[in-house]
């Protein structure tokens, strides 16, 4: 299988978006300081992923996350939905509005 995934830096409240064949490898990767342009914002945590049967295939939905509607599309269904979810369980992230409760999207952006 083939994935793509979407990682927080919930100490920098910024997003990446990658692919792997071997997703928990990955993963450890970005948080061993590995990858050049995750190692500036760790720690990271997975927020989402998704399984294809080829490599282009996910290759292909990875370019689309990174054009600026893929990011609109990633931001309204995939990580707002993601986030919501962590609100509900009562994970915190350590930005705060004024008042007091932070929006799932509000002051985060993608890299990546």
């Amino acid at each position: 299988m083939y994935y793509v995934y979407v990682l927080l830096s919930s100490k920098f409240h910024i997003f990446y978006i990658g692919s792997a064949i071997d997703l928990k490898e990955r993963i450890k990767m970005h948080n061993s300081g590995r990858v050049q342009s995750t190692k500036p914002y760790l720690p990271w945590t997975l927020i989402w992923y998704c399984a294809f049967k080829t490599e282009p295939e996910a290759r292909n939905f990875e370019r689309y996350l990174k054009t600026g509607s893929g990011r609109s599309f990633a931001y309204r269904h995939l990580i707002s939905v993601a986030l919501a979810k962590d609100f509900q369980r009562g994970r915190q992230i350590s930005h705060r509005t004024k008042t007091g409760i932070a929006k799932p999207t509000e002051n985060y952006k993608i890299i990546g």
